[in-house]
């Protein structure tokens, strides 16, 4: 492959780097390096896919050879799954971490295969849509968390506050 026929893999790289920048900022476990990684890996694969279909048919012209691109795509599915889950983790206290992770490192794996079948632009529009849900909606879920963890505490305090007297007891149910 040449150095342009690679650029594709150089341009998932880059965005997947955006992404991974967000991640790493945020404090999650799959950062710069993971999600570089994965958008160039998926890149390459799709790369290599129709490199090794192009070089059967030129060096077995005679022989009927179909390219099947999709099963390539639904392999890099599969690993991306596996890598995916391997983010997440429950917690009994804390409940579900690394959801959003794992959907960035499947999205990623998206862009990848994007910029390798030629639809950059694709690939950039959804990156920039992928850092504008990662950004402003993540900073809108930790505003209603904390609207909720405020309005909780605040029942919490209210109910502390009532007189033992205006609560019902077991006793008190049977007069």
């Amino acid at each position: 492959m040449t150095w342009i026929e690679m650029a594709p893999i150089a341009v998932a790289a880059g965005l997947g780097f955006l992404l991974g920048l967000e991640r790493e900022i945020a404090g999650k476990p799959a950062g710069i390096r993971t999600h570089m990684i994965v958008a160039a890996g998926s890149a390459m694969l799709m790369l290599l896919s129709q490199r090794i279909f192009d070089d059967f048919q030129s060096q077995q012209p005679d022989q009927l050879l179909r390219s099947d691109p999709i099963r390539v795509l639904q392999a890099i599915v599969v690993g991306i799954s596996f890598l995916g889950a391997g983010t997440i983790v429950h917690d009994q206290h804390e409940g579900v971490e690394g959801l959003t992770t794992a959907a960035t490192i499947y999205l990623t794996a998206g862009i990848g295969v994007a910029a390798a079948i030629g639809q950059t632009r694709l690939a950039i529009v959804v990156t920039l849509g992928g850092l504008v849900v990662l950004g402003i909606v993540g900073a809108l879920e930790r505003c209603i968390a904390r609207w909720h963890r405020r309005n909780s505490q605040r029942i919490c305090e209210s109910d502390q506050n009532v007189a033992p007297e205006n609560h019902p007891s077991k006793d008190d149910s049977h007069e």
